[in-house]
């Protein structure tokens, strides 16, 4: 989402580095492409007004003139009022001290709430909660019957007492108040810890369903009300969000579609405008693709710095613990690494999420944005249905794959046997990077890179050897343009290479004779007192 934004930050950053004193005419002009890069965005006025001022302010300061490097200092600057305007801190969710915790969602027709909703109480019950989705948008067709289906792929029950519009003509039945009010009781009943209320979504600032919600609000009295937007709407945002925090009083705000194509401009000022914190972040369709929102996370993505936490926290809940220990096993042991480890670790990396998106966690991948955009995800289900089609022995020993095997495996998986060898290759790749690190030479150099670990590409079984670093050598001259002179040049050069490494010896020394010299008749008769008989 906010690629066109880190681009333009990064160019305009780009041209202040080398610069070991920054004037002010050097600041103005950066301030100015920040403010041109943040309108274009999308974010508000009010908001760039805000933001630019406050960093103009500092850099013209002792803090930047002071710096060693002024350049990295503004940069400094721009991260830390970006993470200012996003939010600040980190709010966590205000649970009861007694009784269910009430949840409340709020916010225009189509922002995504009824998918949020089950994607929040997954979660809370990841998290040990037991929460309980109500169904009181009564007033969408078929929002009931949606929330039902998103509820039971959450593994979380709902409350709907009220089936609500199933059709377009027809009437709206049934009371969302009511409704609200009923599920507080149901969750006592049952022993929820958390009730997650889905209420109508309005068409724009809706005077009569605006006072819906805060009937619902004074009924149900939550001890969160989240007001969710989509952040792909721009400037219309501040307006919303100001319409809705007069009319209902949200205590947070939830950005949705955060995995679309749009500015961004709603992430950047519904913070600041309503002083609202942001506490959740949607990035994709799936259940999992929610994320708890850190201002100073998402102020590093916007300046191409990644956000290798959120990395690290998602490879810590989809990494099989047991598994990660089998194969800390067997690298003591010094076993070998597998085409069967290779596809647990693939699998493992598959349930991750997007590649694209781990990708772009990571510091500098903004530079690489269309390489990521090109990447084929479907790669890693090609890999594994190639391994998942071999025999227990080829995935034990990928040796043994000659073609007849290749091509068999090619028609099981649906491959050709170009895309088999090239996942052998890779393969390969991996074998050696953990035969060094199980040595304990930590991670090898890749293939043309200097500076590789000892015994990652040489000395190591199967391993390539490396080349090690090339003594210089002496220039030759040219070989001559006439041909009885260039044979003379190419007998004295074959010469010197004879005489510099005779056969049997260690370094092209001692070796005055050559086994075709030795006469058999000068060998004694007896030969086996030399042999210990």
């Amino acid at each position: 989402m906010f690629a066109n934004l880190s681009d333009r930050l990064t160019e305009t950053f780009r041209n202040l580095r080398g610069k070991g004193k920054l004037s002010e005419a050097d600041i103005d002009g950066t301030i100015r492409e920040i403010r041109r890069a943040l309108l274009d965005a999308d974010v508000a006025v009010s908001v760039v007004k805000t933001f630019t001022g406050n960093v103009r302010e500092r850099a013209l300061g002792a803090e930047v003139s002071g710096a060693l490097n002024p350049a990295q200092q503004v940069v400094k600057i721009v991260n830390e009022e970006l993470v200012a305007i996003l939010g600040g801190e980190t709010r966590p969710l205000k649970f009861a001290k007694t009784g269910p915790t009430v949840i409340m969602l709020a916010g225009l027709q189509g922002a995504g709430k009824t998918t949020l909703a089950g994607k929040l109480a997954h979660h809370l019950k990841e998290q040990g909660q037991t929460p309980l989705l109500v169904a009181a948008d009564l007033q969408r067709p078929n929002a009931v019957t949606q929330l039902q289906v998103v509820g039971e792929r959450a593994g979380v029950p709902v409350f709907a007492p009220e089936p609500g519009v199933t059709s377009e003509d027809q009437k709206v039945k049934g009371n969302p108040v009511k409704v609200a009010k009923a599920a507080i009781k149901e969750a006592v009943k049952r022993q929820h810890s958390v009730i997650i209320v889905d209420t109508a979504g309005r068409l724009g600032v809706d005077a009569e369903l605006m006072q819906q919600a805060g009937d619902i609000r004074k009924a149900i009295d939550p001890h969160e009300v989240l007001f969710v937007i989509d952040a792909m709407i721009g400037q219309d945002a501040v307006a919303t969000a100001s319409a809705f925090q007069e009319g209902v009083d949200f205590t947070g705000v939830v950005l949705t579609k955060l995995d679309g194509d749009a500015r961004g401009g709603a992430a950047l000022s519904v913070a600041e405008v309503t002083g609202r914190p942001i506490m959740y972040a949607s990035t994709g369709e799936g259940l999992t693709e929610f994320e708890v929102f850190h201002a100073d996370r998402m102020a590093s993505r916007i300046l191409d710095m990644g956000d290798v936490l959120t990395l690290i926290e998602q490879a810590e809940k989809t990494f099989d613990q047991d598994e990660a220990a089998r194969m800390a096993g067997k690298m003591a042991k010094g076993e070998d690494f597998t085409l069967t480890d290779f596809l647990s670790q693939m699998q493992q990396l598959k349930n991750m999420g997007s590649m694209k998106k781990m990708l772009t966690m990571l510091p500098g991948m903004g530079q690489m944005r269309d390489q990521i955009d090109n990447f084929d995800e479907r790669e890693l289900v090609r890999a594994e249905a190639i391994i998942q089609s071999m025999t227990p022995t080829e995935r034990e020993n990928p040796k043994v794959l000659n073609g007849s095997r290749r091509s068999r495996i090619a028609a099981g998986s649906g491959t050709t046997v170009t895309q088999i060898n090239s996942l052998i290759k890779r393969f390969a790749d991996a074998q050696v990077m953990m035969r060094a690190m199980a040595k304990g030479g930590g991670m090898p150099a890749m293939p043309g890179q200097g500076g590789g670990a000892p015994g990652a590409f040489g000395g190591m079984p199967g391993g390539k050897k490396s080349k090690g670093k090339q003594a210089p050598q002496k220039k030759v001259k040219g070989k001559s343009g006439n041909p009885a002179k260039r044979a003379e040049q190419e007998q004295a050069a074959r010469t010197r290479s004879d005489g510099a490494a005779a056969p049997g010896s260690a370094f092209g020394i001692g070796a005055k004779e050559s086994p075709q010299d030795l006469d058999p008749s000068q060998l004694p008769a007896d030969l086996s007192k030399y042999l210990g008989r």
